[in-house]
């Protein structure tokens, strides 16, 4: 997949009749996948570059840093995801300041114009442009008429009796609700990272972990899961502990344990990647090791019966 950012690179001379799917599209979640799809859709109707334009960073934290979200994806996962969606390319404006005042139609204009030259746009119902965010999709459609291009959107994606969005998934991972959040992205909520040596207590009581380290801002709060591990192109069932070890420290930093399970390699420094299935319960302190050591026990138990059930 093709990746340009304005207003440092050409498009791409092959991006021919692009179809743009315009928005930020942290999570990728439902409601993205159905606008992807319909850009995917049209582009091949029109023999043309099915693309995406989102922005970076987080227009929130340029307009609004002290409201702006932690997001649910670092841009290499999001661009990663992307380009397993099947897209011809990714433009990614790079937002500023002074990009933040321009107004929809000096956006419209020079981005999508005269930059990217699109043929069709496709946004949420709820996306918002231009300074102020007064560019709405009623906007959005006069433009098109009139620089030539059709713009269309999609209605509000729900899953069972919720709207999908993104910040409803940021609500439910921050809550632990792990297993709602990934009901609502259409995939289960993933962070990555590094594999770094820890305090091996884990290899000690038995079941040695890989101590992630990672740049993403959302992690789920203290608490065992039932996750999958892909390390090396290879997903395992695996449980990881959040939390701060409270049976050996009083006061220890958060940190993301992982035992996974049927591996017995060494993977310092390799990258990882954790996807969180199910919250099985919360982090608390043990009396003494044998009790912890029996409760781990217990965990493994219970998320193999759950793996039984479901494919990693």
């Amino acid at each position: 997949m093709d990746v340009v950012y304005f207003p440092d690179d050409p498009r791409p001379s092959r991006w021919m009749s692009p179809v743009l799917a315009l928005g930020n599209f942290d999570g990728l979640h439902r409601g993205h996948q159905k606008i992807i799809e319909r850009v995917r859709r049209s582009a091949a109707d029109r023999n043309g570059a099915a693309l995406v334009l989102t922005f970076d960073p987080h227009p929130p934290r340029v307009v609004r840093p002290d409201k702006a979200p932690p997001l649910l994806m670092t841009m290499p996962q999001k661009l990663d995801a992307l380009s397993r969606a099947g897209l011809t390319g990714t433009a990614v404006v790079r937002f500023t300041e002074a990009f933040s005042k321009w107004s929809p139609d000096a956006f419209v204009r020079q981005v999508l114009v005269e930059w990217l030259r699109v043929s069709e746009v496709w946004v949420g119902a709820d996306f918002l442009f231009g300074h102020e965010r007064a560019g709405t999709f009623s906007v959005l459609r006069t433009l098109g008429q009139q620089y030539g291009f059709k713009a269309e959107k999609i209605d509000p994606v729900r899953y069972k009796e919720f709207v999908v969005s993104s910040t409803r998934i940021r609500r439910l991972v921050a809550e632990g609700r792990v297993d709602e959040a990934g009901a609502l992205l259409g995939h289960h909520y993933a962070i990555g990272g590094t594999v770094v040596h820890g305090a091996e207590r884990g290899r000690l009581l038995g079941f040695p972990t890989a101590n992630l380290s990672t740049d993403n801002e959302l992690v789920p709060p203290t608490g065992v899961y039932a996750t999958a591990a892909e390390i090396g192109g290879t997903r395992w069932p695996a449980v990881t502990n959040i939390g701060v070890r409270p049976t050996f420290e009083s006061a220890g930093a958060v940190t993301i344990e992982t035992h996974v399970l049927g591996l017995d390699a060494d993977v310092y420094g390799a990258p990882l990647s954790l996807s969180f299935i199910q919250r099985l319960r919360d982090e608390r302190r043990f009396p003494d090791v044998d009790a912890l050591k029996e409760q781990i026990q217990a965990d493994v138990r219970r998320a193999r019966r759950l793996f039984d059930n479901i494919s990693v």
